[in-house]
């Protein structure tokens, strides 16, 4: 890691980046489980939201010019409504609560360290921000859809050891386009806590 740069931007600095991080998610998001067919207008919406909130934060991984990683967190009193409502309806007061979007990675970085390092830089962010909750969801895809790659791990192992636990009584669903498919499709995400020690 010690060729490569990481910059955290907050907030309206996140805009001038857009381009890099749009890129990069239609490139990760195409691997499974997400196979997410993603288009440069709807990354644009999407990255707004974080641009627009002062609160938000997106860690970036440079080697050289080029972007190669990026994570982002947003408090989720700040985020979308759709985030929200799975825990309003759970009853979880949203002003504790620091949102995790996304971490992406191109696949010849993995493997460093890097993982860590955006959920390290991201609970930081939640304990400066007073909030003692982390969450993030992940999309639940069926052991035998026909595009799982043979031997594929996935990440829950890596996230218990960071302290996560998946709730399974914590879902929402989320639309997008699966490669191949002309319409967006639902898909079930299921979400993962940890409460931070203080």
């Amino acid at each position: 890691m010690s060729n490569l740069q990481i910059e955290s931007l907050h907030g309206a600095d996140i805009a001038r980046e857009r381009d890099a991080l749009a890129a990069l998610r239609c490139t990760v998001f195409r691997e499974w489980p997400y196979l997410y067919d993603g288009s440069p207008e709807y990354e644009a919406k999407y990255l707004q939201v974080y641009v627009d909130c002062p609160r938000a934060m997106c860690v970036l991984v440079r080697d050289g010019g080029r972007c190669i990683g990026a994570s982002t967190v947003i408090p989720l009193a700040d985020a979308p409504a759709d985030m929200q409502q799975p825990f309003i309806d759970a009853g979880h007061e949203l002003s504790r609560i620091d949102y995790f979007g996304e971490s992406v990675l191109l696949n010849d970085y993995r493997g460093r360290g890097l993982g860590v390092k955006f959920f390290e830089l991201r609970e930081a962010h939640a304990r400066s921000l007073n909030l003692p909750v982390c969450a993030f969801c992940a999309v639940q895809r069926p052991d035998d859809h026909p595009l799982r790659p043979a031997g594929y791990v996935p990440n829950d192992g890596f996230w218990q050891r960071r302290g996560y636990r998946k709730v399974p009584a914590l879902q929402t669903t989320l639309s997008w386009p699966d490669i191949g498919d002309v319409e967006s499709t639902r898909k079930p995400m299921t979400y993962w806590l940890r409460e931070l020690k203080q």
